[in-house]
């Protein structure tokens, strides 16, 4: 049931670890052999030096999700553009038109309902918003950004309305006065939420599947695009000298 046209979903990501294997090969002695020549001195019998190895594990590299979660970590530049680049996406060979962006420290000012003030009550920065359309449906996306991953989580499970439709760039208003499917869910210090809906002002049902998978889509690419933010920065770190 689609009650107040609020529908929570949960988002399952995957961690991928990455296994080193070590191989170690100890050389082999090798010995002077053979007669003596009449009148040479023999030489000494010796063994060439096995090699050495370091007694200290390899540090395991570092975890994307360590600076996705915390701003003292996540300091690549972060905006509309970097997030949804492009004039489209292609979800499983589904496209969608991305209509316009914004981007404000205002958390509560693009919100609906009670979001407003538990963005704001659990330290809410910024709050990035991008629309996209196809068959007749509109999705906007808001992604609010928090100091800790704590702060995001608190946020999360404490959501309740919505964030606010973003309309222009070719993309007319959208779910106002009607019912529509809005998803709250978070990775790292980011809350992601959509709200997704018919352009026409039809009111969403549980049997409109295009919505919902309107819905999935630009929230699986959401989920997708900040867990690379955190794997471009992991692997910088590992890159860098001294790490």
């Amino acid at each position: 049931m689609i009650g107040g046209g609020a529908v929570a979903a949960l988002a399952v990501g995957a961690i991928v670890a990455t296994a080193i294997v070590s191989t170690n090969k100890n050389n082999e002695q090798a010995k002077n052999g053979g007669p003596t020549p009449t009148g040479s001195v023999a030489p000494t019998d010796t063994a060439s030096p096995a090699p050495t190895f370091s007694s200290v594990a390899p540090l395991p590299p570092p975890n994307p999700m360590d600076f996705i979660s915390d701003a003292k970590k996540d300091k690549a530049p972060l905006s509309p553009e970097g997030l949804y680049p492009g004039k489209k996406l292609t979800m499983n060979k589904r496209p969608y038109q991305k209509g316009a962006t914004s981007s404000t420290n205002n958390c509560a000012a693009v919100t609906q309902g009670g979001l407003g003030a538990v963005l704001k009550n659990n330290g809410c920065t910024r709050v990035i918003r991008a629309t996209y359309v196809r068959d007749g449906v509109a999705v906007t996306v808001g992604v609010a950004v928090f100091p800790t991953d704590d702060q995001a989580l608190k946020a999360k499970k404490q959501a309740s309305g919505g964030i606010a439709p973003l309309a222009g760039a070719g993309v007319k208003d959208f779910c106002r006065a009607t019912v529509c499917l809005r998803r709250t869910n978070s990775i790292g210090r980011y809350v992601y939420l959509t709200q997704a809906g018919f352009l026409n002002g039809k009111k969403v049902t549980t049997s409109d599947q295009a919505v919902f998978q309107a819905s999935d889509d630009v929230g699986t690419f959401t989920f997708n695009q900040i867990y690379a933010r955190g794997r471009a920065q992991a692997s910088a770190a590992a890159g860098a000298p001294g790490e």
